[in-house]
């Protein structure tokens, strides 16, 4: 069993009080949003994408420690990094989370902190909600590129 330092631990409040101010986008090309209905945590993110990369991001937190260190994460390196970039990082946090997967590397190193996390199901959600915010975003913005050349 994980003790709650390791998951509550320095690195982790230093990332979450890290986060910057919560702000919008007034022209996203996308909003979206998650929530966890455990810890009544919620993330709205906004982006805007050119050729495939995020070229600026936003983002309004009120989430639990864990929220808040995932998305200060996700808020110091999503400008400029592609969407499939983006999606598999994602899935490198549900597959480290939920099946023992390996922390992601690289400019998303910083998430292997958040590993311990995987011994905690119910704090798995709150984790998670950036990516699924930035997730669904990608999503709208490809259902609009899609229904543009259809």
């Amino acid at each position: 069993m994980t003790d709650l330092s390791e998951i509550y631990n320095a690195r982790i409040m230093e990332l979450a009080a890290g986060i910057g101010p919560a702000r919008r986008l007034a022209e996203a090309d996308a909003t979206a949003s998650a929530h966890s209905k455990l810890c009544g945590s919620t993330v709205v993110v906004d982006l805007k994408v050119r050729d495939g990369r995020v070229t600026d991001y936003a983002q309004t937190v009120k989430a639990c420690l864990l929220g808040q260190a995932s998305a200060s994460i996700m808020e110091h390196n999503i400008v400029g990094t592609p969407e499939d970039e983006l999606r598999r990082v994602a899935g490198e946090m549900r597959r480290m989370l939920k099946e023992n997967g390996s922390p992601p590397n690289g400019r998303w190193a910083d998430l292997a902190v958040l590993e311990p996390v995987r011994e905690v199901r119910a704090r798995h959600a709150s984790t998670l909600l950036v990516f699924d915010a930035v997730e669904k975003a990608l999503d709208s913005i490809k259902a609009k590129e899609t229904a543009a050349t259809a």
